[in-house]
């Protein structure tokens, strides 16, 4: 007996309900192979990246509007670094990416004490912002407003009081707290600070007086193989 048409098609269903067609999946597609919804694996950052505004911009053109996207970032390694940048794209993530290499590329390092807070007070005024930066004793934590709060982290400052004085635009405060910060790296307690960890890691290096007398007998020594060879 010929199987009828219903069984042949359920064959056919259980036939085709196997692998897909070309082989493996690709995250991609191509020739020969499915494509994946699932996104490609990122290779884990070593620096924090947040965005803090995005902004509709537009731009009169001969052809008419221009629209496209702005996007600031805050980029930092939680250890002293710490970098602002700003993209504009048509979509989010290419203005994104702008804006991180943007912002790697102009970090700048902060002196912390003992790793935890800044040096001194500072109060900067940029523009309409007015910014007020404290340091801290251990235990406090970081008692900022969101865009100060987001530059602070970012440079691994864990212990600072602060205070908005200004406006509230975003972009402007992020700005102002970067100014801040780069005040406080070029003040001469910041410099003289610098100085004495210079001072401190050269007396590590140098012999004590008990290595001392060591390091001039091995000297002589040598001179001796020297004179000898000659």
């Amino acid at each position: 007996m010929e199987p009828n048409k219903g069984q042949q098609r359920d064959n056919k269903q259980s036939l085709g309900a196997g692998a897909p067609r070309g082989g493996n999946q690709r995250y991609g597609g191509g020739r020969g192979g499915q494509r994946s919804n699932q996104p490609r694996p990122q290779e884990p950052s070593e620096f924090y990246e947040k965005v803090v505004q995005v902004n509709r911009v537009s731009k009169k053109t001969k052809g008419g509007d221009k629209r496209s996207l702005s996007v600031l970032v805050v980029v930092g390694d939680r250890k002293g670094k710490v970098g602002v940048g700003l993209g504009k794209a048509a979509d989010v993530q290419s203005a994104v990416r702008k804006a991180t290499t943007y912002a790697k590329k102009h970090m700048i390092t902060v002196p912390l004490k003992d790793g935890r807070t800044i040096l001194h007070q500072v109060n900067v005024k940029l523009g309409a912002a007015f910014i007020m930066l404290k340091p801290a004793p251990k235990g406090t934590g970081v008692i900022a407003g969101g865009p100060v709060r987001v530059v602070v982290e970012a440079a691994g400052i864990h212990d600072v009081v602060s205070k908005i004085l200004g406006t509230n635009n975003k972009a402007s405060n992020v700005y102002a707290t970067l100014h801040a910060l780069k005040e406080i790296t070029n003040s001469k307690y910041a410099q003289s600070e610098s100085k004495k960890e210079a001072r401190e890691a050269k007396d590590l290096k140098e012999p004590t007086a008990e290595q001392k007398p060591e390091k001039a007998e091995e000297a002589v020594k040598k001179e001796k193989k020297k004179d000898e060879a000659k």
